[in-house]
């Protein structure tokens, strides 16, 4: 993992809205925000749909076990410069059941530093995951940092897994307060 590029540990994440592609095809504008009310998110930026290594990274996502036992602690969501009807037959070929994010400008690739081109002519965002606490404070980060090209990388699931529950771990789930007379301090997270 490099830490010379993307959102660092303990920075805040920044909003946005964005076209979100649900399982079952229900395609809405998001904010981050919103997702984060539901639980924490685990953002993880892929290249496009169908590429041979996107698709090995997101199978592999969706047969990790885990995830499915995960549900309600965290959310995967990933995000890639394809289109929401790209995404839409992307989900349903590969059996999906993770919400996708189009960001076709990498404009979110951008905010979260892993915009990248490849041999400086393609742009792409790099294969990156970010852990995003209820407070948009980024807990875990891991970014590519393959010599050649960056978006070859693919995210170690293992490794990602063990960090999530980890952190997952360490924090007490709360939930997230009702109005701003309930907040308490600044020990609100996850």
């Amino acid at each position: 993992m490099s830490d010379a590029s993307g959102l660092a540990v303990g920075d805040t994440a920044p909003e946005f809205v964005a076209p979100l592609v649900r399982p079952g095809g229900g395609t809405e504008q998001t904010r981050l925000s919103s997702l984060l009310d539901d639980a924490p998110v685990l953002l993880c930026f892929y290249t496009n749909d169908f590429t041979p290594d996107c698709t090995g990274e997101w199978c592999e996502f969706r047969d990790y076990e885990w995830f499915d036992d995960a549900e309600g602690n965290v959310q995967i969501i990933g995000a890639s410069k394809s289109r929401p009807l790209t995404h839409k037959t992307f989900m349903s070929t590969f059996g999906l059941d993770f919400p996708l994010i189009s960001d076709p400008e990498l404009d979110l690739a951008e905010a979260f530093d892993v915009k990248y081109r490849t041999f400086k002519l393609f742009p792409r965002s790099k294969r990156s995951c970010f852990l995003i606490d209820r407070d948009r404070n980024v807990r875990y980060k891991w970014v590519g940092d393959h010599p050649l090209d960056p978006t070859m990388d693919t995210p170690p699931v293992d490794e990602v897994y063990r960090a999530v529950r980890d952190e997952l771990e360490d924090a007490e789930l709360k939930p997230r307060p009702e109005t701003e007379d309930e907040l308490t301090g600044d020990d609100w997270s996850f």
